[in-house]
């Protein structure tokens, strides 16, 4: 669903800006015509900069060091190539490119599950994927929907392929999320015995205590993301502290969606901060993949593996 939205609003795009060149050669005026097209190109890049503003005054007291003016231009520029690529390629035309990867010879073998966040789908994943089926490692990206319904209404995605890579390795993944995704992860968890199913999580940019930006949200899934939902209350209510040990957390002071900076971060996980870098970009890092490297170890961590019957039982 949200490729064929992705594309609509491509269309609409140039649509728009096709007819306000047309106008302005018709009127005599083939200058404001063209700046008027390109005007509608620049709204996504503006958008970013606006975003960045709102997060730097956000910052607050988080002792998170605070980023230089010099540090948000290079983040912004970064972020608004990766937007292009994402939103305009990868999302819309290739979220089925690259497939998922699960090889018949992997009984024994560490799994990557992939989750997504907000506004986006598997596309998103696509490096990730092509790297990961090259090393041989039993991998599933999901696409999780609906787009804009609660987050708990993409625990059945979650569940599906949970089950996949537990029936194909025989061994507890790894979870790999981003933005939301974190989010839709411990809803899940908390809902499908995580506690034995999950070996280890990463989590990229995830508001696991909402997000400033969510306070202007129009969309059910992201009025919970609010800071002080009474979603992310309950979600937390219903977690054993001792859970948060098995997070690896990804945040930075730069990222433009989640903010302020230690929102994204829980109490005794390893929160690793990834500075001068924005939202979407944390996703290129080497970091987060460099920790998933360490974790796809064959004697990494100390969680000991059951082996599960087909279907996760």
């Amino acid at each position: 669903m949200l490729a064929w939205l992705l594309r609509l609003v491509l269309i609409a795009v140039f649509v728009l800006a096709g007819s306000l060149l047309t106008w302005g050669v018709a009127a005599g005026q083939p200058g404001w015509g063209l700046a008027a097209a390109l005007a509608v190109f620049a709204a996504q890049p503006l958008m970013l900069g606006v975003e960045f503003m709102l997060q730097r005054q956000a910052h607050g007291n988080d002792p998170t060091p605070r980023p230089t003016t010099a540090a948000l231009w290079a983040a912004w520029q970064a972020e608004t190539s990766v937007a292009v690529r994402v939103f305009f390629g990868r999302q819309p035309f290739l979220a089925e490119h690259e497939p998922d990867h699960l090889p018949m010879q992997a009984q024994g073998r560490r799994g990557v599950l992939l989750l997504h966040g907000f506004i986006c789908n598997r596309g998103l994943w696509n490096p990730w994927l092509r790297r990961l089926r090259h090393q041989g490692v039993p991998v599933v990206a999901a696409t999780m929907e609906p787009v804009f319904g609660s987050i708990d209404d993409c625990a059945p995605a979650v569940e599906s392929a949970m089950r996949q890579l537990e029936q194909c390795t025989g061994m507890r993944p790894i979870v790999v999320a981003h933005s939301m995704g974190g989010l839709v992860l411990r809803s899940w968890w908390a809902r499908h015995d995580g506690d034995s199913r999950v070996q280890h999580a990463i989590t990229i940019a995830s508001p696991h205590h909402g997000t400033v930006l969510a306070r202007w949200a129009l969309w059910r899934n992201a009025r919970q993301m609010q800071r002080g939902s009474q979603w992310l209350k309950a979600l937390a209510g219903a977690e054993p502290a001792e859970r948060y040990r098995r997070f690896t957390c990804f945040f930075g002071a730069c990222d433009n969606i989640v903010f302020p900076p230690l929102t994204a971060t829980l109490d005794g996980a390893d929160n690793r901060h990834l500075p001068g870098i924005a939202h979407m970009k944390m996703i290129e890092s080497q970091s987060p993949w460099q920790a998933l490297q360490t974790l796809l170890q064959p004697h990494a961590g100390v969680h000991h593996d059951t082996p599960r019957k087909p279907g996760g039982g």
